[in-house]
């Protein structure tokens, strides 16, 4: 088992920046990649990002592209993800998951094994 903690969600204005931090226990954190994904009321969770296990790849959904940067730190156990630019389409609940490791990390949620119990995020225009 993996256990997630998101933490750093909150209220933005919006052009404004927050930095989330999701950190992980239990099985060896290296051995996972790991995404962020988002829900937003009445949508469905959609991807926003993803590290590979090494941190060498990262993939981006094209809304977030440029505004936003996945990161890792092994050594802590923890991912982040910078959100730059921030405008009330960002508005939503991000989680963060975890998923055996691959070539390149999944944009598809159900790649993932386990999961945050999500931070909110509110940026207001």
């Amino acid at each position: 088992q993996v256990q997630l903690v998101e933490s750093g969600g909150g209220l933005v204005q919006a052009g404004g920046s927050l930095r989330l931090s999701c950190a992980a226990s239990g099985r060896t954190f290296s051995n996972y990649d790991m995404g962020w994904f988002r829900q937003a009321p009445g949508k469905e969770r959609e991807f926003v990002a993803a590290v590979s296990s090494s941190g060498a790849s990262t993939v981006y959904a094209p809304s977030v592209k440029g505004r936003f940067t996945i990161s890792r730190d092994n050594a802590k156990n923890t991912v982040y993800l910078q959100m730059n630019s921030l405008n009330s389409e960002d508005t939503a609940a991000y989680y963060c998951a975890a998923g055996r490791k691959t070539l390149m990390p999944s944009r598809w949620p159900g790649s993932y094994d386990y999961w945050g119990q999500g931070t909110q995020v509110t940026v207001s225009s």
